[in-house]
């Protein structure tokens, strides 16, 4: 009777853990932030300065599977997905690379954000 005491406590504890997990465990810092449209801190949204080097992020194009679908706009970026292409002042500064982005986007005309 007492190994099946024990038994239960351990199921028990075991089935709070793995429901808990999610606040035991934090986020992966290397995925978008569906809540408030960021990566690593930085929003994927307003003014974008396109860089060779030193970026805040780093973004690889793709035609499918992107992680952001992007739209190019001339103001009021304030949407999720809205980017404006600026050349000083930037609120992130972004890289495109062919390979091992640290996101992918995909540029659209129309509903821009998390796919």
């Amino acid at each position: 009777m007492n190994t099946l005491f024990n038994k239960n406590y351990l199921v028990l504890f075991v089935s709070i853990l793995i429901l808990f997990s999610s606040l035991i465990f934090p986020q992966n810092e290397n995925q978008i932030n569906e809540d408030n449209c960021s990566f690593k801190g930085y929003k994927l949204y307003g003014k974008i300065q396109f860089v060779d080097s030193f970026p805040d992020i780093k973004v690889q194009v793709v035609d499918s599977f992107a992680d952001l679908e992007v739209k190019i706009v001339d103001s009021f970026a304030d949407q999720c997905g809205e980017w404006q292409i600026v050349d000083s002042f930037p609120d992130v500064k972004v890289q495109i690379v062919n390979s091992f982005g640290d996101i992918k986007i995909k540029f659209v005309e129309s509903f821009p954000g998390i796919p």
